[in-house]
């Protein structure tokens, strides 16, 4: 019988914020597998070896995911990934695949699902907290309230239409873009809050769109009303 891929969110940064439905099933499975080469670097590794310290102890399977638009090769990386993880379910081995906040939000893990359900395989997800709502509460004010509205953007792409968007936008990865972001903001004159690595031990918090630099890292949310 066939081993199951759990796909699983590990929450923004702090390891506290893991839910306890995530760290049993990490507990329970035979193989994790992470998006990255090295477990040492892996972010979503490091969170959940902090909430389950026996992970340690359990196979790591490395699925390297390159940090590229480029399409043959993100569909090259997704095919070898999907064929890994199928070898070790071919076992009857469960697979945690782990990955930062919650696995239904621009996920690494959406990427092995297609593909792993077209071949018969079952798979099933645990929610993680996700990162924007982490930030919100670590800036102690509300997302939404009454009848705004929520749009959540990856900042990585063109924003200059959304930001016309009504409603509270949150900007997701927005470190690589950011002198962009920061020039597309001040057409705007909105009011500008972000939080840099939330829950890690680097976490940053800036009130204002003047005091974020244009060097800020990867794991860079804004949060615009």
């Amino acid at each position: 019988m066939a081993g199951i891929m759990y796909g699983i969110g590990v929450g923004p940064g702090d390891p506290e914020l893991m839910t306890i439905k995530a760290a049993n099933k990490i507990r329970e499975c035979s193989v994790i597998a992470i998006p990255h080469e090295n477990k040492d670097a892996c972010v979503a590794y490091e969170i959940a070896k902090g909430a389950v310290p026996e992970i340690e102890n359990k196979e790591c399977l490395c699925l390297p995911m390159p940090m590229t638009k480029e399409k043959d090769i993100l569909r090259a990386s997704h095919d070898q990934a999907a064929e890994a993880v199928m070898k070790h379910l071919d076992k009857g081995e469960d697979v945690a695949f782990i990955t930062l906040g919650d696995v239904t939000i621009y996920s690494t893990v959406s990427y092995l699902l297609d593909r792993l359900q077209a071949e018969g395989y079952e798979t099933r997800l645990i929610s993680g907290i996700p990162s924007f709502c982490a930030a919100a509460a670590r800036l102690g004010i509300p997302l939404v309230s009454g009848s705004e509205e929520l749009h959540i953007i990856p900042a990585t792409y063109q924003i200059k239409d959304a930001l016309k968007l009504s409603g509270v936008k949150v900007l997701m990865k927005a470190g690589r873009q950011m002198a962009a972001v920061k020039e597309e903001l001040k057409k705007h004159g909105s009011e500008v809050l972000m939080v840099e690595n939330c829950g890690m031990d680097n976490e940053k918090i800036y009130d204002s769109l003047e005091k974020i630099p244009e060097d800020t890292g990867y794991y860079s949310l804004l949060i615009v009303r």
